[in-house]
């Protein structure tokens, strides 16, 4: 299968190449630097080329069967009317852009990244991919990003939105962040601590889109995420149990607003999401288990 990666030079991206071509596939990369990472594979066609602008990168989707859209601007930074902005366009004209171009009935499947965050803040309530989306404005990007996505069933088009959870690996993502701080003894829980975290072993991730590809009858929102999410404080401990440091030390709410703005308030709540259209479909996860997960990620820093 030819399989094209929109932000694919990014922290899962990189990966998704690797597994797509030891699964046998065709991999063409698309991202905005002049020149492919030393970490992007040799055997991958790398393109270069803005996607949240039309331009000659385009003419690589018609001879595509998949396209697997991750591009889109970080949100893990303070956010203000201009972060917010870029973190809007890069993900709606992105996903536009890729739909334009796809000609009627040759592309096979569209894989569109979104988000737990759909789902907005919803307390202790267990969610499916049948839940309503949130209000905030990760919810409401997310409800425009998964339309243009869906523009493409027009074409014919197997649609499958992948909302993930955070992606646990060791190359970047939450526990880049969170481990340096853990081993300098300043790790624990943020605010209360209460607050869900869904979460996905990259592992898992690559393996759920590689699922996907193969499962022609999945199709429409697929909750990429541990069919166990754990409180942020039951995180905090197990990452503290794995790395062997404390895990006490609070990161008060008020602190995170003020450093981080809005964006501090989605770190203080969260979503508890569970992955019911994997499991109707009868994906096994092989990190269902949030200590196992990090001892892997762990083992491998």
């Amino acid at each position: 299968m030819k399989v094209l990666i929109t932000g694919g030079l990014g922290f899962v991206g990189t990966q998704l190449s690797v597994r797509l071509l030891e699964k046998g596939h065709q991999v063409t990369v698309v991202d905005h630097s002049p020149e492919p990472r030393d970490d992007t594979p040799e055997e991958a066609i790398y393109v270069s080329g803005d996607t949240a602008v039309q331009g000659a990168w385009q003419e690589e989707i018609a001879d595509q069967d998949a396209v697997i859209n991750l591009a889109g601007a970080s949100i893990f930074t303070r956010w203000n009317d201009e972060i917010k902005k870029l973190i809007y366009d890069s993900r709606i004209l992105t996903t536009r852009n890729v739909v334009e171009a796809m000609p009627k009935k040759t592309v096979k499947l569209l894989c569109s990244t979104s988000a737990v965050g759909y789902y907005g803040f919803r307390g202790d309530e267990e969610l499916t991919e049948e839940d309503a989306p949130g209000d905030d404005f990760l919810a409401s990007l997310a409800v425009d990003w998964e339309n243009e996505a869906r523009k493409a069933e027009d074409k014919g088009v197997r649609v499958a939105i992948t909302r993930f959870g955070i992606v646990l690996g060791k190359t970047g993502g939450a526990l880049g962040q969170m481990i340096p701080a853990f081993k300098k003894f300043v790790g624990g829980p943020l605010g209360s601590g209460n607050q869900w975290f869904s979460w996905i072993h990259m592992e898992d991730l690559l393996n759920a889109f590689i699922f996907v590809l193969d499962n022609e009858d999945i199709k429409g929102p697929v909750n990429f995420c541990s069919p166990n999410p754990v409180r942020n404080r039951d995180l905090a401990k197990a990452l503290g149990r794995v790395l062997r440091r404390p895990s006490f030390l609070t990161t008060p709410g008020f602190m995170l607003r003020l450093v981080l703005g809005e964006f501090g308030l989605v770190l203080l709540e969260g979503q508890r999401v569970v992955p019911a259209k994997l499991a109707k479909h009868g994906y096994a996860f092989r990190y269902p288990d949030i200590t196992a997960a990090l001892e892997q990620v762990v083992k491998e820093d």
